[in-house]
């Protein structure tokens, strides 16, 4: 917050610009963008976006534009034009993305993994770890963690993803592949484009589907309010066709002792109360949109368990929370780029989901046995 101890870019605090009579500034960094406040101290002859390229000159003025033309400059609290010219006592301020760096630190965190060669590697990826840098977050992703790992990996996706092939969610775990040449990266990229690699996950969700299996064929594009969020969204309206097959392995009843929380965003309390039953999923997509498995279960009144962004609650039972997705990325088949041969590759449940499982098998037995 403003007034904290939140250092000011290394540019704001040159000296050139701490003296200059023009403004005063102010900054506040949040976690992927960088709000800037400034107090106009006298009449400019120059425009707006010609002022903040002068002031924050990481933006080009391209970039200034943007962020005019997305109403995410204002003046005096209101949505200003790139040709407008600020006046003595304007407050101006303006959202902007952060200062990009200059190179991926390595970290040394933990991978496990499950095959390795000469041509790729797969981990079971674990929870709270973001896929590559975005949005401001330079440390603590699997990139950092692979740059660590001291191997070579594909550069097709450039220095900021080396070998990434493929995502999964920040709190989603299970298998990744990631290519150790660019020939093994093209051969393994072009199954995913082809749709030829077979993923299936598992994921434990709210309630029990009416039919044992079936197939969620709902175009998903972004959800017009949270920039976070995907939404069933029309082709017409900015959809893209997504299809994921579901099949009923298991259904559990309600534990006594547990309980079902909302999380503390006022927007998923207001959120209908799911069902107190819950089922275990095998879930196949066919597509690979962004949160889809997530999108096409909470569209069918099924969201996953702790899935809060998406209608989940967060389990509590004693000791045990499970406040992230219960959804794990449980095995992957795909043609080998070095040998051409099949290959099938599986990551166990991680502690969390095996002990959800647990719980929910454990309520659900003593039930049938009272009965």
């Amino acid at each position: 917050m403003i007034g904290s101890k939140a250092r000011l870019p290394p540019y704001l605090e040159h000296p050139a610009l701490k003296d200059d009579a023009e403004s005063s500034v102010e900054t506040e960094v949040e976690n992927d963008v960088e709000h800037y406040r400034f107090r106009i101290g006298k009449n400019l002859t120059r425009r707006i976006d010609q002022y903040l390229v002068d002031r924050v000159p990481y933006l080009s003025r391209n970039n200034v534009q943007r962020l005019i033309d997305g109403q995410l400059v204002k003046v005096n609290g209101k949505p200003t034009k790139a040709s407008y010219r600020p006046k003595a006592g304007d407050q101006v301020e303006m959202v902007a993305p952060p200062q990009p760096v200059n190179e991926i630190l390595p970290e040394p965190i933990p991978l496990e993994i499950v095959f390795e060669d000469e041509h790729l590697m797969a981990i079971n990826k674990q929870a709270d770890l973001l896929v590559h840098p975005a949005r401001g977050k330079w440390t603590g992703t699997l990139v950092n963690g692979l740059i660590h790992y001291g191997r070579k990996w594909s550069t097709v996706n450039g220095l900021w993803r080396p070998g990434i092939l493929h995502r999964l969610d920040r709190n989603t775990t299970g298998i990744m592949l990631v290519a150790k040449s660019d020939e093994a990266h093209w051969r393994i990229a072009r199954q995913f484009e082809d749709r030829t690699i077979q993923k299936t996950y598992v994921a434990v969700v709210h309630g029990v589907p009416q039919l044992r299996g079936d197939v969620i064929d709902v175009p998903i594009g972004r959800d017009r309010y949270v920039r976070e969020k995907q939404a069933v969204r029309k082709v017409e309206n900015g959809g893209k066709p997504a299809v994921t097959l579901y099949e009923v392995q298991e259904t559990f009843e309600m534990p006594p002792a547990a309980s079902l929380e909302a999380s503390s965003f006022p927007a998923d309390r207001n959120k209908p109360r799911p069902p107190e039953k819950f089922s275990l999923l095998k879930l196949t997509p066919k597509t690979g949109r962004t949160h889809q498995l997530r999108v096409h279960l909470a569209a069918r009144g099924r969201p996953i368990v702790g899935d809060t962004m998406y209608g989940g609650r967060i389990f509590a039972q004693g000791d045990f929370r499970l406040e992230r997705q219960a959804l794990h990325a449980y095995q992957i088949t795909f043609v080998h780029p070095g040998t051409m041969q099949n290959v099938t590759l599986t990551a166990p449940l991680p502690p969390d989901l095996s002990n959800l499982l647990n719980i929910l098998r454990t309520a659900t037995s003593s039930r049938c046995t009272a009965r």
